[in-house]
């Protein structure tokens, strides 16, 4: 008696169970979710700093202009710019074209500019002492912060800014001295007003200027008659120089005085200085794509400069970059990494393997390159850059080579 084969051992049977297993399985690897290609990088701790960057150009602090005191005709001009002049020294030479013709009138009008020449100089005296007193406290500040400093009580950023107070007040007291100098030429001015011009007619007057420098500008070199109140030439001291940078108000808001500030690509290393002020009226100001912006004048005041910085003059272009936070060994993770989540938040894809997990991050700070995160990653993790749309929480990951 002959057995019978089950069908399924039939070879033909077997053949066509093998060709559907096989396209089954195909079919099953053409539908499976293939990798996702990410760019990845490493979580890392280091310094952040969050700023501010705008343009900026550097002013005096002081700058005056000298002015012929009556009308008169002015001789040749032999300073140029850039010509040292002392305090006090002779800078032009005028040439009453008459006498002064002085009625009761401006007679008392010149008497009360006297009177108010001799209480500015008054006030200027009071403010050196103030200045002063300042700078002493300043000192003494400054000597107490390095004491603890010393010991480990206080963080160096605390000396950094004791330091620039002092320098700060050292520079008010010069500025202060300055402007005594000013009140006393000014009354001498005022002073001449009321004195005869001369002995003769066609007696000259020397114009001195207010305080030691270099010639700015010279407006006229050449002999010429000019008016009462004319401007001769501009004086300053181009080793007290201040930068000048117009910040949009909304980031103004932030700089508030005694702000750290980094000046930077002036031709040198950065340099570090403080907002010394901001100026409390904004204006419209139109940007190059044509949008009109509200923008406000921030003053910083630098530190300690280098050797280099003595030849930056008057309106040289420098960058500015306002710090407004900082940290010491901060988690560092990309900026390219982070993306919002469903929960207002932020979020990024951890990369666990070949695996990515989506992880809800803590946001401390961001600056254009890195973010400050204060929860949620360590220091070693590999999160994917500039995510695709694609990727999910638990896809299989393929990272490409940088």
């Amino acid at each position: 008696m002959t057995m019978m084969k089950p069908a399924w051992l039939n070879p033909r049977n077997a053949l066509a169970a093998a060709g559907i297993v096989a396209a089954v399985g195909a079919l099953a690897w053409a539908f499976a979710p293939r990798p996702v290609d990410v760019e990845a990088a490493v979580v890392e701790r280091g310094r952040f700093e969050q700023s501010i960057e705008e343009d900026g150009r550097t002013r005096l602090v002081d700058r005056y202009t000298v002015s012929a005191p009556v009308a008169a005709r002015v001789a040749r001009i032999t300073l140029r710019e850039g010509d040292t002049v002392a305090a006090g020294a002779p800078v032009a030479v005028l040439t009453p074209v008459m006498s002064a013709m002085v009625d009761e009138r401006s007679a008392r009008e010149a008497a009360a500019r006297l009177k108010a020449a001799e209480a500015n100089i008054a006030l200027a005296a009071a403010r050196t002492e103030r200045a002063r007193v300042a700078l002493e406290e300043a000192r003494l500040e400054l000597q107490r912060t390095e004491k603890l400093a010393r010991e480990g009580y206080l963080s160096a950023s605390r000396l950094d800014i004791a330091r620039l107070a002092e320098a700060g007040a050292r520079r008010e007291v010069d500025a202060a001295a300055a402007q005594r100098d000013v009140a006393a030429q000014e009354r001498a001015q005022a002073a001449a007003v009321l004195q005869p011009v001369g002995a003769a007619p066609g007696q000259p007057i020397l114009v001195r200027s207010p305080v030691a420098g270099v010639v700015l500008r010279v407006p006229a070199q050449s002999e010429g008659t000019v008016a009462a109140g004319t401007a001769l030439l501009d004086v300053g001291d181009p080793s007290r120089l201040e930068v000048v940078a117009q910040l949009l108000t909304t980031d103004a808001v932030q700089a508030k005085p005694g702000t750290r500030v980094a000046v930077e690509r002036w031709g040198g290393p950065p340099l570090a200085g403080r907002v010394r002020r901001v100026e409390p009226a904004a204006f419209t100001k139109v940007s190059a794509l044509g949008v009109e912006e509200q923008r406000v004048n921030v003053l910083v005041e630098l530190g300690e400069a280098p050797a280099q910085w003595q030849s930056v003059g008057d309106g040289f272009r420098v960058t500015v970059r306002v710090i407004t936070a900082s940290a010491d060994d901060a988690v560092l993770v990309p900026v390219g990494a982070l993306f919002p989540d469903d929960g207002g938040g932020m979020a990024v894809y951890r990369l666990e393997g070949s695996r990515a997990r989506l992880r809800p991050v803590d946001v401390a700070g961001r600056n254009a390159n890195v973010a400050w995160v204060r929860g949620g990653l360590a220091a070693g993790d590999r999160v994917a850059v500039y995510p695709p749309p694609a990727l999910a929480d638990g896809n299989r990951v393929n990272v490409r080579a940088p």
